[in-house]
């Protein structure tokens, strides 16, 4: 079975590899998606791919890397899976 989420990061995270280290986390756990960097300072995640590894990513973005700052974590599900080949930034 396979779930999309989209989520959205808030605090210190972008000009931290925020979104190179999403996308190695994603890669390592057999996720399809996208980061990208919002023009308010966020990131924001979509995600696809099995619900345990989606949970283990959601996890890992509440802290992300060392540089980062999280300061909230809004993920909720989305219907459509958009047909990511891979994982990618942006």
């Amino acid at each position: 079975m396979t779930e999309c989420w989209l989520c959205r990061v808030v605090g210190h995270v972008q000009g931290v590899w925020f979104r190179a280290s999403t996308r190695d986390q994603a890669q390592r756990l057999g996720l399809r998606g996208r980061a990208v960097n919002l023009a308010d300072g966020s990131v924001e995640v979509v995600a696809c791919g099995d619900p345990a590894a989606l949970r283990q990513l959601k996890d890992w973005l509440r802290q992300g890397p060392p540089m980062a700052r999280v300061e909230s974590l809004d993920c909720r599900p989305i219907s459509e899976d958009q047909g990511f080949d891979g994982f990618h930034t942006a």
